[in-house]
């Protein structure tokens, strides 16, 4: 039987490499940056160009689809969805640290179907297509097989209002490097970083207070690859709860899921 959304995932490709010449094109130039809800919350000129590219492009050749985008709102139905992130990485992109990725994951009855993630300054493409495999540019991914005490974590400190929020952020990186671990580390954009879980750079990566657009396309690169999602609290991943685990196995994502705590909404996180 034909792959129903195999062409729209050929489509997510062709835009995704499109987006990321006019992103790397932009790093060259002088970054036009302004503020949204807090001094590090940046969006760019560039953000608002690819974005507006990005949904037009897919309204002209999928009308009846719906998009959730990252500089908008929205709610995710059982409709065939594009989930977008014109340049995760955007703090990256504005002080030109090579890490910037465009993020496009595609989700029907509230399911990913397949995600495309391009870190365009690197130009590397990562696919995944639901029951197919991943892949970073053509070669086929599989997640690192090392256990906790020699695994690398990625995760992401960001802007932090209040000091409880970073006690707590810096409580749990202490609480996983006393394992002990490998280490933690981290390139400043959620996608590669779970990119690079799924290619075995690294074993692990975990976040709170980020965005569907900031993972649906990485997500399923993951399982494909082998690997598992799950929510910080141990239980059942959510594309919308705004917590991930992605790991290499149940056991490494169920040990992390036991040393953290969650970390605390900012008024910030809301908007």
């Amino acid at each position: 039987m034909a792959d129903p959304w195999q062409e729209c995932m050929d489509y997510a490709v062709t835009l995704a490499r499109q987006a990321g010449e006019v992103v790397c094109d932009a790093v060259k130039n002088e970054v036009n940056v302004m503020l949204k809800s807090s001094p590090a919350d940046l969006v760019t000129a560039t953000d608002q160009k690819v974005e507006k590219m990005l949904i037009s492009s897919i309204k002209e050749k999928y009308p009846s689809h719906r998009n959730l985008a990252a500089r908008g709102k929205g709610v995710l139905t059982d409709n065939p969805t594009w989930i977008i992130d014109p340049t995760d990485g955007t703090t990256n992109f504005v002080h030109r640290f090579p890490f910037v990725a465009v993020s496009i994951g595609f989700v029907v009855n509230k399911k990913i179907e397949f995600g495309v993630v391009y870190s365009c300054v690197e130009d590397k493409m990562y696919t995944a297509r639901k029951g197919k495999g991943a892949f970073y540019n053509d070669q086929k991914l599989q997640v690192s097989q090392e256990d906790i005490t020699k695994s690398l974590l990625v995760t992401e400190l960001g802007y932090c209002r209040t000091s409880e929020t970073l006690r707590t952020i810096l409580s749990n990186m202490e609480k996983l490097s006393c394992i002990p671990i490998h280490g933690i580390q981290s390139v400043g954009t959620a996608a590669t970083n779970m990119c690079i879980v799924a290619s075995g750079g690294t074993e692990a990566f975990y976040e709170m207070r980020i965005h569907c657009w900031d993972i649906a396309g990485a997500a399923i690169i993951v399982t494909e690859a082998g690997g598992v999602l799950m929510d910080v609290t141990g239980g059942p991943f959510d594309l919308m709860s705004r917590r991930i685990i992605a790991a290499n196995c149940t056991a490494l994502a169920e040990r992390i899921a036991k040393e953290i705590q969650v970390v605390p909404f900012q008024r910030d996180d809301e908007d």
